[in-house]
């Protein structure tokens, strides 16, 4: 049975890297039909981008390669940080699972479209592996408009003894050369090099929110929030448009796309999901543009329950295959979804992660909180699934027992090698030792990225500016 991370305690290391008009509580928001709502929701998200906290060291993204020896994390400053796993060492029994720096590098530069008139942040906003097939590692990172390729690889020796320059990189006069010689390899300290290999521009007018590398190795796809691309690794000139949703008339939007991801078996499959709650498998062997969707996964909204917030809190901020190809899982503000591909109607499974904030709408609408992005994530069994919530706190949901658990990602309970103690919050009543309440609750403190290594139970939480790495403990 494959190890998992609720078989407490586990051990941690901390990594750290280098005005809208108040909705008061007590009034009644004012009534705006469905499509308004979604398209306010959209409007907001632009309107405050440049409200956000702007600190370049704030974590973006986070990714295990297909190994899980090496783990990626992107930034707002447009910066790449790699770190990789330490090797089993007899005298050092306990480095196994350590994660190091490996490598670190400028990915993206911030630009300015003079014919929009529109500032390009530096923002990594998703880094994605491609399968190892030589020494090289190899990656794709994007920001809002552009996704590069960058080819990671070491050099541990150094040519010596050129004919036309001397060893300082001077060129040698020629009538001087009297002998030819022929150059030796010689050894030196560890080198760990990172180049762009393609750029791939131009191709999205709006911010791209997802990028999803295809089983095929050969292609990848790009989403914004109103088209879809196809891309060839081989190819950075042309793409092609599979899914196009944006209307002739924009006052007609009612849905954006939130993210899109590939099918992990089947290369002419994928998903994208949308700011309604609802997900649409297409497969591009029907059509050239995928418009008109193959199935369509939406739960049905229970009329009693309909409130203002309901449009923003249903839209999904991530979708997630699980590695086995059979189901896949949504993350939306409250919950998060198992679902099962044969099943459009409903979800398989649905786990709470903050149902306490329900009451706390109102204030987090105030605070744009209600319109931030959460992702969710497998293990490599697809036995559990974990995403992030608020005070630091992220979610673990076991399939097979049902159980879950509430831990928090924190220099003072992360020491090396200390065990996470469950957390709990109380919602009303009597508060117990070991509980937290929810009115203590720091909204400025949230989990937005996590990541799960594919095969081991070790976990990857960002919390702001800083990495924590989690593992079953070592005996």
């Amino acid at each position: 049975m494959p190890p998992t991370l609720f078989s407490l305690p586990i051990h941690s290391s901390l990594v750290l890297l280098p005005h809208r008009t108040p909705l008061s509580s007590s009034a009644a928001p004012p009534f705006l039909p469905r499509e308004a709502i979604t398209l306010l929701t959209h409007l907001l998200r632009l309107l405050t981008f440049h409200s956000v906290i702007s600190n370049p060291d704030i974590i973006s993204t986070v990714e295990f390669n297909c190994s899980g020896d090496l783990l990626a994390t992107g930034d707002k400053g447009g910066r790449v940080v790699i770190f990789q796993r330490e090797q089993e060492n007899k005298s050092r029994p306990h480095s196994r699972g350590e994660y190091n720096v490996y490598s670190t590098f400028q990915s993206h530069e911030p630009e300015f479209d003079y014919l929009k008139s529109l500032e390009i942040e530096e923002k990594i906003n998703k880094i994605r592996w491609l399968p190892q097939q030589n020494a090289a590692h190899f990656l794709l990172s994007t920001n809002d408009k552009t996704i590069k390729l960058w080819k990671i690889s070491e050099r541990d020796k150094r040519a010596e003894g050129y004919n036309l320059k001397d060893e300082d990189g001077r060129l040698r006069d020629p009538f001087r050369i009297t002998a030819l010689r022929v150059p030796i390899l010689k050894p030196m300290d560890l080198m760990v090099e990172a180049s762009p290999r393609r750029i791939f521009a131009n191709a999205h007018t709006y911010h791209i929110n997802s990028i999803s590398v295809n089983s095929d190795h050969e292609t990848y796809l790009s989403a914004d929030d109103l088209r879809i691309n196809l891309w060839h690794l081989e190819i950075t000139d042309r793409s092609f448009n599979i899914v196009d949703i944006k209307p002739a008339n924009m006052e007609e939007l009612t849905e954006v796309i939130t993210a899109a991801e590939f099918h992990p078996h089947q290369c002419n499959v994928f998903v994208y999901s949308s700011s309604k709650g609802t997900i649409r498998l297409c497969d591009m062997r029907s059509s050239a543009l995928c418009d008109r969707h193959s199935k369509f996964f939406e739960e049905p909204e229970d009329p009693s329950s309909r409130s203002f917030f309901s449009e923003i809190i249903s839209s999904i901020s991530d979708v997630k295959f699980s590695h086995s190809g059979r189901y896949m899982m949504s993350r939306d503000y409250l919950s998060v979804k198992v679902w099962d591909l044969n099943m459009e109607s409903r979800p398989l499974e649905t786990h709470q992660v903050h149902e306490y904030l329900r009451s706390k709408l109102c204030s987090l609408y105030e605070n744009d909180c209600i319109f931030d992005k959460f992702e969710c994530c497998w293990n490599g069994s697809d036995s559990a699934i974990m995403t992030g919530s608020y005070n630091n706190f992220f979610r673990m949901f076991d399939r097979d027992t049902r159980r879950d658990v509430t831990l928090e990602a924190s220099r003072e309970s992360s020491k090396p090698r200390a065990s996470l103690k469950p957390r709990k919050v109380c919602t009303g009543g009597k508060r117990k030792k070991d509980e937290i309440s929810v009115d203590s609750l720091d909204f400025n403190k949230k989990i937005l990225h996590t990541a799960w290594h594919p095969a081991d139970s070790v976990i990857a939480v960002a919390a702001t500016n800083n990495l924590y790495i989690f593992q079953d403990k070592i005996n």
